[in-house]
Parts: structure tokens; sequence; C-alpha cells
């Protein structure tokens, strides 16, 4: 799982190296599979349960789930790049939200709660937790700072397949769930929205904004249970063209 999550880091790295007003998504879904056919790893998002594109693309009031295409990028959006990577029968997962160009202070400060909920959570991923210890971290986090988190979508087990047991829900009571072990690996992946937590999924059967269609932000880690620290497999690599 090392070298799939390697390459998500990198390939999330790749696609910060292009973001900029006027980039068309497209590009951005184009360059990562090229990148990624390039190292003898596969985009695990493209044909999952019939997803059209390579990666997932959401910009503002898109939580998950954008498709990219013909949407230009313009100074002042935030856009998510979720990035999934299947390697040697392994799978990675793993998302950043990018500013494109200058953002207001809101942004700036919806973009800094989702990532500092990310990583409270995931210092929750310690052997002997219960699971919902890192749902509620992220809730605690965001919600302290005035946002909401996502509530009809959740993180994942990651391993041999894209998707496993358990769900990783971004809210709820503490100390609740199944007692975590090492060995586990999680996508914990806060999705935190300015306004109104609730969601719904436009007519293209795939992406999902915020009803209120104000900003939403996601973060996603692959980190993996030890004896010892939670390790970041997905932690952030300079990427090498």
């Amino acid at each position: 799982m090392r070298a799939s999550c390697r390459l998500v880091a990198e390939a999330l790295a790749l696609a910060e190296s292009l973001i900029r007003p006027g980039l068309n998504t497209e590009v951005l879904d184009r360059e990562v599979a090229s990148f990624l056919k390039a190292r003898g790893a596969r985009a695990a998002f493209k044909n999952y349960m019939g997803f059209p594109a390579h990666i997932c693309v959401s910009v503002n009031e898109e939580v998950v789930h954008g498709l990219p295409g013909r949407r230009v990028l313009h100074e002042g959006d935030i856009v998510g790049v979720d990035i999934g990577v299947e390697m040697a029968g392994y799978y990675g997962d793993g998302c950043r939200t990018f500013p494109v160009g200058q953002i207001s202070p809101e942004k700036q400060r919806l973009l800094a709660a989702t990532r500092e909920a990310l990583y409270a959570g995931i210092a929750q991923a310690r052997v002997g937790n219960r699971l919902s210890d890192i749902s509620h971290a992220i809730q605690t986090t965001v919600e302290n700072q005035g946002f909401s988190v996502v509530r009809a979508l959740v993180g994942h087990g990651i391993g041999r397949s894209l998707h496993e047991p358990p769900q990783v829900p971004n809210f709820g009571a503490p100390h609740r769930g199944v007692r975590l072990r090492a060995g586990m690996v999680l996508a914990i992946e806060p999705m935190v929205n300015m306004g109104s937590h609730e969601v719904v999924t436009l007519s293209d059967g795939w992406t999902v904004v915020t009803k209120d269609r104000l900003p939403s932000a996601h973060f996603e880690h692959t980190v993996a249970i030890t004896d010892g620290e939670p390790v970041i497999l997905t932690e952030d690599f300079t990427v090498e063209r």
C-alpha cells in the first residue's frame, strides 16, 4: 500500500502544480491519468461503479465526486482534487482542497479548519481507541470554528479494495464503534461545509453539492494504525516529473 499511497501524494502534488485561474478541469484529469499510467499504476476511480473520470474535481459548492470537464477555474475558487490509485492489487486514497489564486478570508478559514479536523481525527487513530473517537474529534474541531460536517458521506477502510469496512463518519459521540487495532488502514476524510451540513446530488448522478450552495472543503489521508503513532501513508511528497 505504501507504493500506491505515495503515488496518490505525488499525483496531488502534480495537480497542485497545475491549478491556476483559466485551467480547464479536464486537463487535471488527463494529466493525472497520464502520470499514473507512466508509473505502472491505475486511477482507481475510473469506471468504479460507473464513474466516468479518472479523478474527482469538486469546485466551490461541490462537496465530492465532481466530474472533470469544461468548467474553467477562476481566481478565488477553491477546488477539491480526490485521487484513488491501485497498484499491484493495493489501493491508496487521498484528497486536498486547493485555493485558485487569491481566495477570501472565509474560504481560507474553511480550508484551514478542514485540514485541522483531518489531523485531529488522525491523532485519535490509535490502538485501544474506538472508531467514533476519530469521528468526534473531527466534528468538534469543525463545529468549534462555526462550520458543519457533512453527515451523508463517510470515510472508509481501504486495502485490497478501494472501499472496505468500517465506515468512518465525521460526526458522533466518542467511545463508540469498533475498537481500533494495529494493522487497520482507514481513509479519514472530513468534508466540511461553510453553511448547513445538508447536501444534494446533481442530475449527473455523481456531483454532490451543498444544499445551500455555500462552499465546501475536503481533505483526506490514508492512515495505518500501528502499535505506535498513526502512519500517514499519503503524506505530502514532491512530485518527480
